[in-house]
């Protein structure tokens, strides 16, 4: 299994970092539209519908990825209120004014609740990394590296020291050992980035600690809020009685389950990058 995932991984990291680099604009929308598409397809598996309603629902959030992108994929100059904020801050509130409850009263996916769920889910996320590549592939890399350090040293850590489990009712294979890890492996990534900025902005690195420590706290929220993401897809793959979203992915499962915290965190790093205008230089390109 770990080999499998491994392999997994890497074939993914390959592809991701081709497209990022080598497709046009047009290529990188379509490719983002297709991932919300197949993810759309999982979630109606999750939710019990027939395959011709999940059908329909992957290729109604796969459409809208498309027609929608091209009015936020021009946001190249940054500003403190360039974002655009009803995308980002409705997905934001989602999770934190909304998901807590549910993982709390574990509420199941409805027929009337569904369809609403899965697009305020989906949509945001696959809109925002269509946005993020207009500053360059590195910006896209920056903003889904903490999700994936997070994720490879909860899995580790969790192994090697994992005892007290972190939601056993939710996900039992979660501990506060893998949670700890997740924060550790991304703190340190933190501090990498802040001692490579000039490298990776073009800009001096600020003369206060101020940058570094937004950097840190930024990037531990978002490790909060990756682990809130995967936690609510748990739930709906154990309401559903299944532990993996899909099959396409092997040792890893389905589309859904490799983009579970970036469903969380991509909505409140779009709706937060206006705070990088109070610091010297521009984000990377």
């Amino acid at each position: 299994m770990l080999k499998a995932r491994i392999v997994t991984a890497l074939l993914l990291l390959a592809a991701l970092l081709g497209a990022l680099f080598f497709l046009p604009n047009p290529g990188w929308v379509a490719l983002c539209a297709l991932i919300c598409a197949a993810a759309a397809w999982e979630w109606g598996g999750l939710s019990g519908w027939r395959d011709g309603t999940r059908l329909a629902y992957a290729a109604a959030l796969g459409a809208l990825c498309f027609v929608l992108s091209p009015s936020l994929e021009n946001f190249r100059e940054y500003g403190p209120f360039a974002a655009p904020t009803w995308i980002s801050w409705f997905a934001v509130a989602f999770w934190l004014g909304v998901v807590p409850f549910w993982l709390k009263y574990k509420w199941p996916l409805r027929a009337w609740n569904a369809a609403l769920t899965g697009g305020v889910v989906l949509l945001p996320p696959a809109l925002v990394f269509v946005s993020l590549r207009s500053f360059g592939p590195m910006t896209v890399l920056m903003a889904a590296a903490p999700v994936w350090v997070a994720d490879i040293a909860a899995y580790f850590s969790g192994r090697a020291f994992g005892r007290k489990k972190l939601a056993p009712t939710i996900s039992p294979g979660k501990t506060w050992a893998g949670a700890f890890g997740a924060l550790a492996g991304v703190t340190l990534y933190c501090g990498a980035v802040f001692v490579d900025w000039p490298s990776l902005s073009g800009n001096e690195r600020p003369s206060v600690p101020m940058m570094a420590v937004a950097l840190v706290a930024m990037s531990l929220l978002l490790t909060v809020f990756s682990i809130v993401g995967d936690l609510f897809e748990s739930l709906l793959k154990r309401q559903a009685g299944v532990k993996d979203s899909g099959r396409l992915l092997p040792g890893h499962g389905g589309v859904l389950d490799r983009i579970d915290s970036l469903t969380s965190t991509l909505p409140l790093l779009w709706s937060t990058l206006p705070l990088f205008a109070l610091f010297p230089g521009r984000l990377p390109a």
